[in-house]
Formats: C-alpha cells, structure tokens, sequence
C-alpha cells in the first residue's frame, strides 16, 4: 500500500507545474506562426502539401533562446537554413540503408557535439536532428528532384514566415528584451526577500527553507548574468551613451547591490536568531520583508506611479516601526541590568546592523523604483553616469580554439555526440530492420531523451514515458469517441494552445498534451485509428529505453569523476573572493577596489550554482555509481556558509573606517588561505589533505580584543549611560568583523573534514 502511495506521489511530482508564468506571448507567436502556412495550404486547396511548411514554422517558432533580438533572430536564421538543409540530405539518403545509417551517425553526431558552443546552439541542433529523423522517414521523395526542391523550399518559407512572425516587433521595440531581462531579476529578487521573510523557526523546517532559499540565490544570480549578457548585445549594436541603455546598467548594478544585501542579511538573521532581544524586532521584520518583496514585485511589472507609491508609503511606515521598536529593545537592555553581559553588546550590534541593512535595502528600492518609472515612460534620470566598462564580460576562447579543445575523447561534449550518434543509428537501423510502423519515433525519442549526464537522461526519459502513456490514452479515447471532423479541429487547437502554455512549467505536461495532437493529426490525413496511440507509447518506450542503455552503457560521462573538479573551481573562486575582501581590511589605508570584489563575487556565486547543480547531477545517478553523497552535501553547505561570511565582511566594510585593527588578523587570513588552497589541490590531485593550523589560536587572541573592548565599554556605561566614545565606534566595527571570522573558522573546517572523508 505505501509503496503504491510513493508511486502516485511520485508521478504526480512529474507533472506538477513549476513556478512561473504560461508562455502567452510565446503560444501566441507559434499559433500565428502555424496559422500562415495552414491557411495557405486551404487556399490553394492543398492543406496536406502544407505539412513541411507547418513543421518547420512549429521548429523555427520554438528555438526561443531569450536573449537580445539580435541573438534571437541568429539562432532562428540557422534553424530555418538548418531544418531545410536537414530536409534535403535526408532525401538524398533515404532509399539506401547502406548510406542512410552512416549520414544519421554523422549528422547527429555533428548536432550533439555542436552544443558545446552553449543553449542556443544546442537548442538549435536539437530541432535539425528532429527534424532530420522526421524527413528520413516521411518526407522522403528522391529520386524526384522536383519535389525535393518544392520540399525544400516549403520548408525554407515555413522557417521564415516563423522569423518574420517572431521579430517583427524588433525594431518597433529594440530595447524590450534588456528591460524584459531587468525587470525578470527583480522579480526573482522580490521572491528572494519573500523567501527571508518566511524563514521558520522549526530546525527540520529550516533546513528545507535555506534549500530553497539557495536555489532562489542561484537563480538570481544566473538571471544577472543573462541581464548583462543581453545588456551587452543591445548595447554594441545601439548607443551605449543611450539614456535608457545607461538606467538599466545602473539597475542592473543596483540589482546585484539587492543581492548582497539580503544575503548578508540572512546571515545576520542567522546570527541573531536564537537570542531572546531577536524576538521582540521579528514582527516588524517580518512585515518589513513583505513589503519589500511586493514592492519589488510590483515594480517588475508595472509602470502605475499610484500602485508603486503606496508600496513605498507602506515600506516606510514599516521602517519606522522596526527602529522605534529597536529603540525600545535597546534601552530595555540597557536599563534592565546594571553590569551589562558581553553578549548583550552583540545582540545590540547586530541588531542595529540588521536595522542599518534593511533601511539600506529599503532606500535602494524606492531609487530602483524611480529609475524603473522614469525609464518605462522614457524620461530622463538625473543620476552620474556610470562606467560601463565594468559589465564586460569575461575573454571567451575563439569558436576554433574551443573546437580544438574538445575534439578529443576526454571532453564530455565529444563523448555525448559520439553516444548520441550511435543511439540514433541503432535506433534507425531497429526500426528499419524490423520494419516497426511508425518506427521513427524510437529515434525521436532516443534523440530528445539522451543527455550528456545519466541523470539528465533518466529525468527526461521518465517524464516523456509518463507524458506518452497518458497522453497516448487520451488520444486513443478521442480517436474512439469523437468523428467530427469541427470538434475535432477544435480538440486539435485546444490541446497545442495548452501545451504550448504549460511547455516552460511542465515537460511531462507538454508531452502529455502534445501526444493526443499528434495522434490525431495523423488520424486526419491518414489512417491508423486507436492503434497509432499504441505504437506512440510502445516506440516511446523502446526509445527511453535505448537513451538509458546508450547512458549507462556507452562511455558515460559520470558525475563522480567530474565533481571533484567542479569543487576545487568552485573553492579557489571562493578563495579568491575572500582575499579580495580580506585584503580591504588588511590593507586600510588603500582604497578598496569594489570592482575586483564585485568581479569575484559574481565569479563565485556562479560556481557556487554550478557546484550545486553538479551535485544534483551526481544525486540522480545509480546508488554504485555515486558512492558517498554526505561529503560532498557537507562541502557544498560549508562553501556556501563561507560566501555568505565573506559577502557580509564585504558589505560591513563599506562602514570600516580601518582605525581599529585586530592584531592576529593577518595571521588569521593567511592560515584560511592555506588550507583553502590546500583543500582545491587535494579535490584535483588527490591525496591528503594537511593538518589544520591553529586556527583557534588566532581566534582566541581575537575574541580576547573585542571582550576586552565590551569590557572596556561596560565601564564607560556604568558611569554615563549616553556616552557616545571611541570604544563604541570600535565595537561597532570590530564585532561583526569578530563574528564572521568565528563562522568562516567553522565553515573552513567543517569544508577541511569533508575533503578527507572524500
């Protein structure tokens, strides 16, 4: 019975809908796209011969890679060249099988391998191998070169009838997708805060909670990169001096400021979380993160100066709520005693910086939300300029010097082609050889459902079955019960306008709602009845299962060998971030250079994503294969521990005036870079790892100096409670500062012990 209950939980997790929003624009875009060719094809009186054009407006539609228009309208030019020169090579090939099975080996070899140069091209080659299979098996006309030709050229109009449909509002709206992809980071950004608000107070709860919590920040974080990406595209094209050009840097910037703030303020939280003074604030900042977050929310969406004032309004009346009560707290715990507890002096300071910090974020939200106003109604924002040279992206190595690098066995792009192409190839010849009805669809599966990790494979695999068996019994119910040609056009609509909105939410969805589609066009421009629903799920099921042989078997690429890499990048990024934080304290009479911090941080926030999602990779493969996982769970919570420190050093330092100074300080920073360099040798080398220097040697010294400094601080309160001194302003500095060097020390050695048990 309970195993019974895990299946269906299971399957109903495959088909749940992730967050995010329907593809309206998208559905919209694709339906118009189709409705050219179909209704060219009723007026000449030939609706069948339209099928080609159909097809490759649906493939050229669908190669939606975000981006600029520039970008964009690149990846679709090659899809429509690519989807047409696929078309013609499969009918030049297709009545030998001699000759047909070596030219699907190369064809989708060169299509898997090709997706090293990133998504777009890989999204690219994708839909020119589908439609490669596709053409090899129904398409096919040569030796008739005439209809080859008229194929071709079907195929090229329907491409780009999908291109015209898709970019016509390029020069209408140049700048749309830059402000698109802004206003996308402030809204994951609004989840991000909503997300801090509903922190729970359960341990077990809380576990869960700073998961989540995680993948907002990764996904933050990528959606910053693919703002500065497309910031970068429009602007080389356009004026970068443009006004408009000038305010979405500026918010990109100030996006990236949001992002720090809250997670240093999370580790605050964190700090201050288990000490009584806490309760008594969590009220007000509780509604005070609300507000933020739908303030956020609010200005990603809309331009209403009414709507956005009020959520303002809202913010600040919080705002003073939360210092009046501080005040409050504060003097509680002045008055209340009269020898003052060490700990109390923490608890006051990391409460007046949680206060100092969500102020901070407040003010850069109401600025944020004028810029955003101002720019969607094309005013000016009276704001410095800034340099713009700073969002320039790292050197990437050249298109050959890139191909160069992978054209060997050991690359992993190189072995999943070549897997792939021998996939296909079995696939192909099966389905020929046993002459299998609508066999192509094996290969298509095969070819959709392999991907270049055994986990990726299984997930994709399971959610196509699951979407083909259940969508292959409603097809199988309509074909049955409906023989209106009107209500079954109509079915036909319903069915591709729904899965074209559920597509980016749910793939099994997608698969389940475009199964029965399939089925029933074939069932209108030919024969089959119920049992094209059989073969659907039964190919489908020969296909997933091939992709997982193909997987498993053939020269897999496993997680476990390529981890260890991931994890000593992702630590020496860290390391790096470190030392350009650490360094602004230890060096306080150089101004810090926050352009070579905000470079670090952003290169290790993004192998912190990278080294989480290598590690879900590693999650989902076979039980022998992965080994141990609890290590390597351990290292990726440290390493993230870690940042979180270095990020709220980063931003106390803006406060430090570098008049005080911890004397074993120095000492301290080079020990974590010993062991941290020593840690990424280790994870790539082998071997292990050295003993841990003495760490709380240089700790203790510095707790010493900051109780010395509460102490000194007690005595001045016991003679004047308002006494505003030297000693204040140095525990003001040197207590975060203090505390952060206390959780980097645990996090560094809880990393040190996960490496050795690795």
């Amino acid at each position: 019975m309970s195993s019974a209950r895990g299946l269906l939980n299971w399957l109903w997790q495959q088909l749940q809908l992730k967050p995010g929003k329907p593809a309206i624009l998208s559905t919209l875009r694709i339906m118009l796209a189709l409705s050219g060719p179909l209704g060219v094809g009723f007026l000449i009186g030939h609706p069948t011969a339209s099928a080609i054009a159909v097809m490759a407006a649906l493939f050229v539609g669908m190669v939606d890679v975000g981006g600029a228009y520039r970008q964009k309208a690149t990846a679709m030019i090659a899809a429509a060249i690519g989807v047409t020169v696929a078309l013609l090579v499969a009918n030049l090939v297709s009545d030998t099988l001699w000759l047909s099975l070596p030219v699907t080996f190369i064809v989708i070899f060169i299509a898997g391998f090709v997706g090293l140069y990133g998504r777009p091209t890989a999204t690219v080659s994708l839909i020119v191998s589908i439609m490669f299979v596709v053409a090899l098996a129904r398409f096919a006309a040569f030796p008739n070169l005439s209809t080859v030709l008229e194929q071709c050229a079907l195929c090229l109009a329907g491409g780009i009838w999908a291109m015209v449909v898709s970019l016509g509002l390029w020069v209408v709206r140049p700048y749309a997708p830059a402000i698109g992809s802004v206003a996308k980071c402030y809204s994951t950004l609004s989840q991000l805060i909503a997300s801090v608000s509903k922190k729970p107070s359960n341990p077990e709860a809380c576990q869960e909670w700073a998961k989540q919590f995680l993948q907002t920040q990764d996904t933050v974080t990528q959606d910053l990169t693919a703002a500065r990406n497309v910031w970068l595209s429009v602007w080389k094209r356009y004026d970068a001096a443009n006004p408009r050009g000038n305010q979405l840097l500026i918010l990109i910037e100030d996006a990236n400021q949001i992002l720090n703030s809250v997670v240093a303020l999370v580790e605050l939280l964190a700090i201050s979380a288990e000490h009584p003074v806490f309760q008594q604030l969590q009220s007000e900042m509780q509604q005070l993160l609300e507000q933020l977050a739908t303030t956020l929310k609010t200005l990603s969406e809309t331009s209403d100066t009414e709507k956005i004032s009020a959520g303002l309004r809202d913010v600040e009346r919080s705002l003073e709520a939360l210092e009046h009560q501080r005040q409050i707290v504060r003097s509680q715990v002045i008055d209340q005693t009269i020898v003052i507890q060490t700990d109390d002096f923490s608890d006051l300071v990391n409460l007046g910086n949680i206060a100092a910090s969500l102020k901070a974020l407040a003010q850069q939200v109401e600025t944020d939300a004028d810029i955003f106003v101002k720019m969607r109604r094309g005013e000016r924002y009276s704001i410095a300029q800034r340099d713009t040279s700073r969002l320039s992206l790292l050197e990437e190595p050249s298109i050959f010097d890139k191909l160069r690098e992978n054209l060997t066995f050991h690359s992993v792009h190189f072995r999943h082609a070549l897997r792939l192409a021998l996939v296909a190839t079995i696939a192909e010849l099966l389905a020929r050889v046993l002459q299998v009805p609508r066999g192509y669809w094996i290969t298509l599966t095969a070819v959709v459902a392999l991907k270049p990790d055994f986990g990726g494979t299984s997930q994709t695999t399971a959610q196509r079955v699951i979407g083909t068996i259940i969508g292959g019994i409603i097809g199988i119910a309509l074909v049955l019960l409906i023989h209106n040609w009107a209500v079954i056009l109509i079915c036909l609509l319903l069915l591709i306008i729904t899965a074209m909105l559920v597509r980016p939410l749910s793939y099994s969805l997608f698969i389940t709602l475009l199964t029965p589609v399939v089925i029933l066009l074939l069932n209108v421009i030919g024969t089959g009845g119920w049992k094209l629903g059989v073969l659907r799920v039964l190919d489908s099921l020969g296909g997933g299962g091939l992709a997982l042989l193909g997987s498993y078997l053939l020269f897999p690429s496993w997680e476990r060998q390529q981890l260890p890499t991931q994890l000593a990048t992702t630590i020496r990024a860290n390391l790096d971030y470190f030392q350009q934080v650490t360094a602004s304290y230890l060096n306080t009479r150089q101004t810090p250079s926050y352009d070579a911090i905000s470079k670090s941080r952003r290169q290790a926030a993004l192998e912190n994503a990278n080294a989480a999602a290598a590690a879900q990779r590693l999650f989902n493969e076979p039980h022998h294969v992965r080994g141990e996982v609890e290590p390597v769970t351990t290292l990726i919570i440290y390493i993230r521990s870690l940042f979180s420190s270095v990020t709220t050093l980063a931003e106390h330092q803006r406060k430090f005036s570098g008049e005080y100074q911890f004397a074993e300080l120095r000492r301290f920073t080079d020990a974590i870079v010993q062991v941290l360099e020593n840690l990424a040798d280790i994870l790539q080398l082998g071997g292990t790892p050295y003993p841990l220097p003495a760490l709380d040697t240089y700790l203790n010294t510095i707790c010493h100096q900051t109780e010395q400094l509460h102490t000194a601080r007690m005595s001045e309160l016991n003679v004047d409670l308002g006494a505003m001194t030297g000693t204040s302003q140095a525990i003001q500095e040197q207590t975060p500062v203090s505390t952060e060097l206390e959780r980097i020390a645990h996090a560094v050695k809880a990393m040190h012990s996960a490496v050795t048990r690795l």
